[in-house]
């Protein structure tokens, strides 16, 4: 069993239908690294009202530890407004929330070191003291390190890619992500796997995964190209399927898995959250390794 961080964002998802449903990328992925047989571990901040209350029972129920969720008196637990367009979400993420307000304690400093993998992404870099514990937790794990770009609204710039690349060894984008990251560091796009590899060569890094929904994936590394065509399903929602596909990639990762078999059931595992209604639903056994 690995130790796998997701850390930054935890909300409640508010979606159309008047459901909400636990959400945030780093507890998404931490979940389904759980799921898998890893011990999943979060590392974010909530408000100490009823929707922070409800998360924290609603992490316990999913066999998540509390213990490193902070609990901040003064701001409230984040919220995102969810809409669909043609299928895709559409977020709306309310600012000033208490995971904009991370902070590294000794605990989490002590859980950062013993990392077998973390993953970050771009959104929980948007307020200044979220983004100075992020940077500072990532940067004492010393093994696998997942930049998960997940670009959301006007939450990112130039000089947040730039640090997180630089600070990770692995990158994930999806296929919309790819060439906006390409010409923000003048790659040239002639193709998604060039693009990728480019994009690879010039932060260090071991691999870049690009995923593209319901038509696959493209692994990338030194020497090694791996392109999946997707595993079709019947779509409920596509709300955290990237996350798990996250997971699996660092799964697979720590457990030298080859491209061909992470791509494989990392497609399997994200075309089966997609089928579900919101981001951790419940696995049938044949996922849980």
């Amino acid at each position: 069993m690995f130790n796998i961080i997701g850390i930054g964002e935890i909300l409640w998802d508010l979606l159309p239908d008047g459901k909400k449903a636990l959400g945030g990328a780093p507890a998404n992925f931490a979940y389904v690294a759980g799921v898998l047989g890893d011990n999943g571990i979060v590392l974010s901040r909530v408000g100490g009202d009823a929707p922070g209350t409800e998360i924290l029972a609603e992490l316990k129920a999913k066999n998540l530890s509390t213990e490193t969720i902070q609990i901040d008196a003064a701001k409230p637990t984040g919220v995102v407004n969810v809409s669909f367009d043609n299928g895709q979400p559409v977020y709306e993420i309310v600012e000033n929330a208490a995971w904009d307000f991370l902070e590294l304690t000794e605990d989490w400093r002590e859980i950062a070191l013993k990392a077998d993998a973390i993953c970050f992404g771009s959104l929980a870099q948007r307020g200044e003291v979220s983004c100075k514990t992020v940077r500072e937790t990532v940067n004492l794990a010393k093994n696998l390190r997942i930049f998960d770009v997940n670009l959301r609204e006007q939450f990112f710039s130039q000089k947040t890619l730039l640090k997180s690349l630089n600070m990770a060894n692995v990158a994930k984008l999806n296929a919309d992500e790819l060439p906006l990251v390409a010409e923000i560091f003048e790659i040239k796009k002639i193709n998604p796997a060039k693009a990728a590899r480019d994009l690879l060569v010039k932060f260090g890094l071991k691999m870049v995964c690009v995923t593209r929904g319901a038509n696959g994936s493209l692994l990338v590394t030194k020497r090694e190209v791996s392109e999946h065509a997707g595993i079709a399903s019947a779509v409920a929602d596509t709300i955290g399927a990237g996350d798990a596909f996250t997971a699996v990639l660092a799964h697979g990762l720590l457990r030298g898995w080859t491209l061909g078999e992470i791509n494989e059931f990392a497609n399997k595992v994200g075309a089966f959250v997609a089928s579900q209604t919101g981001a951790m639903p419940d696995f049938p056994e044949e996922f849980r390794q």
